[in-house]
């Protein structure tokens, strides 16, 4: 188990890139965490950090590793990871590519929640997932490359650093969303206008609710359980598109609307 300094030390390695320094190179061995635990524990660290550094406060949470990543890192489940208000964006934004080290896109399904999520009666399931949810809206993903070669770093090392998240753009929220058949919707992720990739929700963990649920129940087991009026990235439809030039980008998700952001 990695004793507090060494929490706090790994973090501090983390925050650099974060705050405007190089991009990360591979931890040095006493500041990797070895577990997944470990990992959770230097992103709490690494978030107060980044809070007294201006970013915020906590708004929301991301659910990343897709199937090709759990592959890659030998995981068979998702990573979670949380996003500050100054990098919470609604509807429509101009960013800076200077803003990032290289940054990325996900066409995403986004989950407003209507009620907390302690985890106080047993595990979630799908339906008493989709039960916690006032609304759904389309989003985008803002994830940063901001590592030197992030196929050499662990599980435990991207999930302290909050899977690679840079921010969202969040659509319009949807209330009339309980009609719609989830694992069916449509996304699709435009480049400058044209469709560049398309997925389904059931690309989503083979449903948007199942992700949902075990993030409630990953979070209840951690003591920190989901809230009331935050947001929740809840995956992406599609492979993570890095841009290398400024771009128009866009996603349209069929009833749950667009969100778009010009990198500039």
């Amino acid at each position: 188990m990695m004793e507090d300094s060494k929490i706090e030390a790994s973090a501090q390695f983390l925050a650099r890139a974060r705050l405007g320094g190089a991009p990360t190179p591979v931890p040095p061995p006493h500041l990797t965490p070895s577990t997944e635990r470990e990992g959770y524990e230097v992103q709490v660290a690494l978030h107060h950090i980044l809070a007294n550094s201006g970013a915020g406060r906590l708004a929301g949470h991301k659910i990343g590793c897709t199937a090709v990543m759990q592959t890659f890192l030998n995981i068979d489940h998702p990573c979670a990871g949380q996003v500050f208000t100054t990098a919470e964006f609604h509807e429509r934004i101009e960013l800076p590519l200077k803003r990032f080290h290289h940054i990325g896109v996900e066409c995403e399904i986004a989950a407003r929640l209507g009620s907390d999520m302690p985890g106080a009666i047993g595990p979630y399931t799908k339906q008493r997932a989709a039960d916690a949810v006032s609304a759904l809206m389309g989003a985008i993903e803002l994830v940063d490359d901001r590592y030197e070669n992030y196929f050499a770093l662990t599980a435990p090392v991207l999930i302290a650093d909050d899977f690679f998240n840079a921010g969202v753009v969040l659509g319009p929220e949807q209330s009339d969303w309980r009609d719609l058949d989830l694992a069916k919707i449509l996304g699709t992720l435009f480049i400058d206008g044209e469709a560049h990739s398309t997925g389904l929700g059931a690309d989503i963990l083979g449903h948007p609710m199942e992700a949902l649920a075990w993030l409630a129940n990953h979070r209840a087991s951690l003591g920190q359980p989901l809230r009331a009026g935050s947001f929740v990235m809840l995956g992406s439809v599609v492979k993570t598109v890095f841009l290398d030039r400024p771009a128009e980008v866009s996603v349209e998700l069929e009833g749950l609307g667009r969100a778009e952001v010009r990198f500039v």
